[in-house]
């Protein structure tokens, strides 16, 4: 294989370096890429005739950071590796770059696109930095936010560039930062035009050649000072409150990054480098950090390079859109496809309620521009993509039509037959729906091969998931389609077989019916939303209930019963909410729901005690806690077991991405193998003996835990 970093020595004995990794649309950091830059570095050392050296980037991006392949294959080898094996491992980059820091030569990163981890790293260990003023290009060290922590020094020189507190923010959130802002905030040190990236290193490197770093010259004190400064050291007393509270000890990372911090300033910087590394190898040996690389990196990442698309079809790109439905949703779905550059007719029964739609953009589009996240004409230029209209005809020429009407077989069999008549036979018909069985929707088709689910999660336009749910008359064509029209949405797509409820609406009801079930079993409602939020859920269940509408979930039973009176079976919180719809308290808009809700704020209802009187004896948090996730486990293997999901992979990115399942766990698959399975069964059953038979762990994990196989790995099932 040709080099992955060429090496070039001009006249004035510049090094030039760029990275341009053959065969990825990116280069990102694997062996062999550390192969060939300690080549270059040996390079660097060994030719007197070079004065510095420049690193720069061939492809638009400078580096994405670490490689998909070799980060899923490290995954579970490094759970077995001896402590001095991982910690050699864990280092290997680390050294590498300080290796080129040393070097005694100075060394310019020329970054022409976005340079995030161990690519930002890779700048961060150079003697200066330059960006170009590329829109979109963004710096930053965004590990945390799959469960590491910086693994090549960036944690240790980014204190010593902007000083522990200003820092501290950058690492511990994953943030990124534009060119402009990074230069402001002292991350890089110029931004010039693109045209002239190079010349400006090359100019720095012949007027300025200073090859050591201030952090490894002699007197040099960290900005704002140590973390044993008086300015500082309260940061370390508050945020470590801080960060339990709002992690409720749940995520490893943050928690090393303050340590690795803390520890590392007080060091000599081969010293601290050390110290980050050892706290990396801890991290990576936690499950739940693995947990979270698989799914928020692994599996995300295949997600949204469409794992699940047949091949042998043409990419297809959706130039018009049809929206039907101008309701929340279908306005939120019409924004997304403007802001990607689709023209879009958006649909309601009559114009007014069309316009109601494109008005949702407008609102959305000026909070944007209000928060200086868009400039007004771009804003002007993408509503100016949304047509209002009520009349069908307009959609005759339309690539993709998404339909997103109320939730009713008939009202969408309605539109459906309409929408046949108009539509050329190339265009795809995706429903929008969270329940009803797309091969029952598509029987109002006369082209069922032609028609799928499409999934949204409110709202559309911030939420990142995409359940597309396959048919059983959906061709392969409209199913590749599908896939790149989510693509071109830039969200993330995960696949499931069609069954009443899917996978994601199944999942997350089993929490919320579970839970409000606890109410009618006297369990105090304090406990079970408390339980909720320290099991790592965004918000407890009573309050999704009251913000989804207490009214909305009592009629959703109902067409449930109406529309499948052979299948449908009333869940344990249908008495409950049923019996709080009777007493007016319809939720959060009518301020009155689970909850009482004033200018103050929010309070659970305290005549829910004389509804449901507590139980004198309450049960453990920690049985809560454990039911709360086991409860959706459990429902996620049965959907596993019944052939809804095709793999893991998307049940762990659904639940995590789609619906708020604790993201510290890698999803309920990531969950299970992290307990381990046989231990899954036991605790399981020792729930639903506490607690009732939905706990009980099904036949297929039974099975698993017989033969000793996991979700994912070396051992995973077949």
């Amino acid at each position: 294989m040709e080099d992955i970093i060429r090496y070039t020595v001009d006249g004035d004995g510049i090094a030039t370096l760029t990275i341009d990794y053959p065969g990825k649309t990116m280069n990102v950091i694997d062996q062999a890429f550390m192969d060939s830059l300690s080549a270059c570095i040996d390079r660097i050392v060994a030719d007197e005739a070079v004065k510095g050296a420049i690193v720069t980037s061939a492809k638009e991006a400078f580096v994405a950071g670490a490689d998909l392949k070799s980060m899923e294959e490290n995954i579970d080898s490094m759970a077995s590796d001896a402590v001095d094996v991982l910690f050699e491992k864990c280092g290997s980059l680390s050294r590498l770059v300080r290796r080129l820091e040393t070097c005694g030569k100075p060394v310019v990163a020329a970054i022409n696109g976005t340079a995030m981890g161990g690519g930002f790293e890779i700048c961060l260990a150079c003697h200066h930095r330059i960006a170009a003023d590329t829109p979109g290009l963004a710096v930053g060290l965004p590990e945390v936010q799959v469960g590491l922590i910086p693994g090549a020094g960036g944690s240790q020189r980014l204190i010593r560039m902007l000083g522990i507190l200003a820092a501290l923010p950058w690492l511990l959130e994953g943030g990124h930062a534009s060119a402009a802002r990074a230069l402001e905030l002292k991350m890089i040190d110029a931004v010039v035009p693109a045209a002239d990236l190079l010349a400006a290193a090359k100019r720095w490197l012949l007027e300025m050649p200073v090859a050591v770093q201030p952090w490894d010259a002699k007197g040099f004190r960290i900005p704002g000072g140590g973390p044993l400064d008086p300015r500082v050291a309260p940061a370390f007393v508050a945020g470590n409150a801080m960060l339990q509270a709002n992690t409720h000890h749940n995520l490893p990372a943050p928690l090393a990054i303050q340590s690795c911090v803390y520890e590392g300033a007080q060091l000599p910087m081969d010293k601290a480098l050390r110290v980050e590394s050892k706290y990396l190898a801890l991290v990576t040996r936690d499950p739940v950090s693995r947990s979270m690389v698989r799914t928020l990196f692994v599996s995300k990442t295949k997600a949204d390079k469409l794992m699940h698309r047949p091949e042998g079809f043409e990419r297809f790109t959706c130039r018009k859109l049809g929206m039907v439905g101008a309701g929340m949703m279908g306005a939120g779905i019409a924004l997304t496809a403007a802001q990607r550059g689709i023209d879009v007719v958006l649909i309601d029964r009559d114009l007014a309620a069309a316009e109601r739609g494109k008005q949702y953009a407008q609102k959305a589009l000026a909070r944007l521009v209000t928060k200086g996240r868009m400039s007004e004409q771009k804003a002007a230029d993408v509503l100016a993509r949304i047509t209002p209209a009520a009349d069908y005809a307009q959609l005759g020429d339309a690539d993709m039509v998404v339909e997103a009407v109320f939730e009713d077989r008939a009202v969408k069999a309605q539109v459906t037959r309409q929408l046949d008549e108009i539509l050329p036979a190339t265009c795809v018909l995706a429903t929008n729906t969270s329940a009803l069985p797309i091969s029952l929707l598509a029987q109002a088709s006369r082209r069922p091969e032609r028609f799928i689910g499409l999934h949204f999660f409110s709202p559309a336009e911030r939420m990142p998931l995409v359940e597309v749910i396959r048919g059983n008359a959906t061709s392969d064509a409209t199913l590749a389609q599908a896939l790149d029209f989510i693509a071109q949405l830039r969200k993330t797509p995960i696949l499931v077989n069609d069954k009443r409820g899917f996978f994601t609406s199944r999942f997350i009801g089993s929490f919320v019916d579970d839970a409000i079930g606890m109410v009618a079993e006297g369990i105090h409602p304090a406990l079970i939303e408390n339980c909720a939020r320290h099991a790592g859920m965004p918000v407890g269940p009573l309050a999704i209930t009251d913000e989804l509408s207490i009214e909305l979930s009592v009629h959703a039973g109902e067409a449930q019963a109406r529309e499948f009176p052979d299948e449908y079976v009333p869940g344990r919180s249908v008495p409950v909410v049923k019996r709080l719809y009777e007493l007016g308290r319809m939720g959060k808009k009518a301020r009155k729901g689970f909850y009482d809700y004033d200018e103050q704020g929010k309070r659970l209802w305290p005549g829910l005690a004389d509804l449901y009187p507590l139980r004198p004896q309450q049960p453990e948090a920690r049985d809560i806690r454990q039911r709360i996730l086991y409860v959706q486990a459990v429902t996620a293997a049965r959907c596993m077991e019944e052939g809804v999901l095709i793999s893991p992979a998307d049940g762990d990115v659904g639940a995590v991405l789609g619906v708020g399942y604790p993201a510290w766990t890698g999803g309920p698959f990531c969950f299970i193998d992290g307990v381990g399975v046989a231990a899954f069964v036991t605790e399981a059953d020792r729930l639903a003996d506490l607690f009732g038979e939905h706990l009980r762990a099904p036949r297929l994990l039974r099975d698993m835990a017989a033969r000793g196989q996991t979700f994912y790995g070396a051992t995973r099932r077949a």
